[in-house]
Formats: structure tokens, sequence, C-alpha cells
């Protein structure tokens, strides 16, 4: 069956209901510097324009996303240092909920450079500090003492060195003794060690989908077969993996469902942020009680309207909202 999601949901707004509130985590956090450039050169100075300066990392760029969707959101990071005493007060001036925990070494800066001669951006990003065993457990009583109150939780981003690999199992314990659902959303080592424990959904773009399968993850197809691994070896009940201008697959127990993104209004500047863009949206509508596959709609073309900014801007609420009804869908029951 194809058709659009948004024509199906009677026509209305995916904005227009509350939600219940969505609790984050981002062990890894930034400062992001974002500059603009005519042109980089190879020598002598490259003089930039700050355009801005915003926190940053996976959980905090998510729950960003779902407050700029309508929603309510905590976020739960690591700060150390100056840069953390930094990255505090930007989350304030925001407006962005947040509880944050200390830790000794020093939140991280990353650098973001958009070219304005070629349109390109650069996304330069450190391994950020070193976590001890107690900092690790202090994060995780943190989960449970939040997670409770919050029905889903997301879990994003890289794991700094110190944490071992399989932090996001832990995590995911956590998460269920509380009786809240995961969305986990990581790479490397920690995606790869996160699959001795279920969670209720895993997002992984390409690039992780690859890590998984051993080859390239191009296609509807490729990430079928991904999506099925997943689901069979028991890490989800959910499983979506993001094709970039594609669109995404989304799959559960009850079959795969393909979302191709819509065209774009305007020329794709960056797709720096538009994995957590997607996340947000997606976990926003969980959390008003849509499936999986509408929530995923709507994730989709909040990706769309993420690339349309530069650097790491955040989406246009109007124009995410513009492009839902283009997001065409195509069941396919049964695996």
């Amino acid at each position: 069956m194809s058709g659009s999601l948004a024509a199906g949901g009677g026509g209305r707004s995916p904005l227009s209901e509350a939600t219940r509130p969505i609790l984050t985590l981002t062990v890894n956090p930034t400062v992001d510097i974002c500059c603009e450039v005519d042109r980089l050169a190879d020598i002598g100075k490259t003089r930039a324009q700050v355009r801005f300066v915003a926190a940053g990392g996976g959980g905090i760029n998510v729950a960003r996303g779902v407050s700029r969707l309508g929603g309510r959101a905590t976020a739960i990071h690591t700060a150390g240092r100056e840069v953390g005493q930094r990255l505090n007060r930007l989350l304030d001036e925001e407006g962005v909920d947040h509880l944050a925990l200390g830790i000794a070494g020093e939140t991280r800066e990353a650098f973001v450079l958009f070219e304005t001669e070629s349109r390109r951006s650069y996304h330069i990003v450190p391994p950020g500090p070193r976590l001890d065993e107690h900092e690790g457990g202090r994060l995780l009583d943190a989960l449970d003492r939040a997670a409770g109150s919050h029905p889903y939780v997301v879990a994003s981003g890289s794991l700094p060195g110190g944490l071992p690999d399989d932090f996001y199992a832990a995590v995911a314990r956590r998460v269920k003794g509380a009786g809240s659902q995961l969305v986990l959303d990581t790479s490397g080592r920690a995606l790869h060690e996160s699959l001795q424990e279920s969670v209720f959904l895993r997002r992984c773009n390409n690039h992780e989908a690859a890590s998984l399968a051993g080859r390239a993850v191009r296609s509807f197809d490729d990430a079928r077969a991904v999506n099925e691994y997943l689901l069979a070896a028991g890490a989800t009940e959910v499983a979506i993996t993001t094709l970039g201008e594609l669109g995404a697959l989304c799959s559960t127990r009850h079959g795969h469902t393909q979302l191709r993104a819509p065209g774009l209004p305007g020329e794709p500047l960056s797709d720096a942020g538009a994995g957590d863009a997607m996340v947000a949206a997606l976990t926003f509508r969980l959390a008003a009680g849509d499936d999986p596959v509408e929530a995923c709609a709507l994730g989709v073309a909040v990706a769309a309207a993420s690339v349309l900014t530069p650097d790491t801007e955040p989406f246009d609420r109007e124009v995410a909202e513009s492009l839902y009804p283009a997001v065409r869908t195509s069941r396919q029951v049964g695996s």
C-alpha cells in the first residue's frame, strides 16, 4: 500500500497535540562553535565570522528539537570545567530544561565551518574527555531517579573514553527497570555492544547500518536486511535505518514500511544534526501516541527540513510541517 501518512491521518497537524515529557541522555556533549568563511585557504589565515555558539551533542540536540516541535524534554548531560560551565549557561539562556552532572574532564568543543563559495559544511569533532567508573555510575543513578516519570528516554551520541563499550546496554537495563521505553541512536563499538540488550527503538544511519551489515547500505533492500537482523536478534522492537535523501525504512515484527523523503524546496546545505532532528520528531510523536510508522513520517520530514539549514542551525518548524504530507509510504507486510 502506498500513500501519504498525513492524508491518512485526516489532514491533522502533526504538531497539534500535547505530548508526554521526554528524557534524553548525552554522555559526551559539546559546545558547537559555528563559523562562516568565504573560502578555506590552504596558506595564510582564513577570516571567519562566528554565526552562533550553541550547546550540542546527540541527546541535547534531541531535547532542543522536541521543544522546537512544541513538546517537553529534559536533557541529562555531563559538564566539565570551563567549557562545561559555558555549556550550562548556553542551555539556560536557550531555555532547554537540563540536568548537568559535573565531571573532572573538560567538556569538548566542536567546530562547524560553512564555506559560502562552495556551499559546503565541515564538522570537526574531537573525542572529548575521559570519564571514570564513578562518573559513569552517577549518570546511571540519575537515570534511575528520572526515567520513571518519562515514558520515553532517548540515549544519543558517542561514548567518551573511560566508559565501557557496553555502557548503553547498562542504560537499557536501567530504563527498562524504570518502566520506560528506550530510543537508542549511537555508533561504533557502543552500537555493537549495546545489541546484547533489547530496546524499544533503534535508529541507525546508513553508515552505522553498514558497520552492522559488513557492507554498504544504500537501498531500502539493504536497510531491510539490517533491520531484520536487529529484530531477529531481539535487539529492538522497532528498527529504523535512514538512507539520506532516499528516506528511511521502519521495521517491526509486523513488517517493513518505506518512507520516501519529500522533494526539497531549496538547496541542501548541511546534514549535520539531521539525524538528531529526526529522532526528536519521531520520539515527539511516539509520546503523543502515534505508532512508529506515523512517528517516523514526521521524523523524515523534519530531517529534510534540517538539511536546508547551514551548519547545525535548528530546523524550521513551519518548513517541516509543510513537508510532512509529501512523505510517501510503501508498506510490506511480513518478513
